[in-house]
């Protein structure tokens, strides 16, 4: 058995703005790039509301003016279409050296959706993938998103999965540009349920997906200050 990779586990106590958070996954990209051992990472956390737009996403998949857009809107350096950012639902920055875990983008993805999968099998739900799109659903509902970047197999961005959070923002956009899939969020299968109780399992599935040993930072490895 390969020996289990060290992560760093950070996992901010409030709502993070997206820019900021994208500002650590730069600032723990370059760490790895200047210093191939330095440890991995998993940010953790969740957003004030946003939408964000991949690489080559199409604004005619947002029904507002994007010069005028009811939440700040990113355009970023990831795959995939647009989506939507708020509080009540989890985001994972996985920031891993891929060339430790494959080398191969597909498998990554495969990978992010495989973490989803078993976070819904430990609550008794039946995650489904959906031959030829990246994500995971629900009974046909769009639950999890997914879409990342690499710069020299240096990973950024990751996943996120819909807990508790208000799906009215959705409505002002086509998510992830696929017209006609609704989405929709871990409550309407598990009243009640909070992101505070769904954390855990998804760090620990995404450490078990990827051998990662998680830790928290040490004082001279903290992003923010509490």
């Amino acid at each position: 058995m390969d020996p289990l990779l060290d992560a760093i586990r950070f996992e901010p106590p409030a709502p993070v703005e997206f820019t900021q958070a994208w500002r650590w996954q730069q600032q723990l990209r370059e760490r790895l790039l200047n210093n191939p051992a330095a440890p991995e990472a998993l940010l953790l956390l969740q957003h004030p509301p946003c939408y964000t737009l991949g690489r080559g996403a199409s604004t005619a998949f947002l029904r507002f003016d994007p010069q005028a857009p009811p939440a700040p809107l990113h355009r970023i350096d990831r795959g995939g279409e647009v989506t939507h950012h708020l509080p009540g639902q989890l985001v994972l920055y996985p920031v891993l050296d891929l060339q430790r875990h494959g080398a191969d983008l597909h498998c990554y993805l495969r990978a992010l959706e495989g973490v989803v999968i078993t976070v819904l099998a430990e609550l008794g739900l039946d995650g489904e993938r959906i031959e030829g799109l990246t994500g995971v659903w629900l009974e046909g509902r769009k639950l999890a998103a997914i879409g990342v970047g690499a710069r020299r197999w240096i990973s950024q961005h990751g996943l996120a999965l819909n807990v508790n959070c208000d799906l009215t923002g959705f409505e002002a956009i086509v998510p992830c540009g696929l017209k006609g899939r609704a989405v929709a969020r871990l409550s309407d299968w598990c009243p009640g349920i909070t992101p505070a109780l769904v954390q855990p399992l998804l760090s620990r599935a995404c450490a078990e997906a990827f051998g990662l040993t998680l830790r928290p930072p040490q004082p001279t490895e903290r992003l923010w200050r509490c």
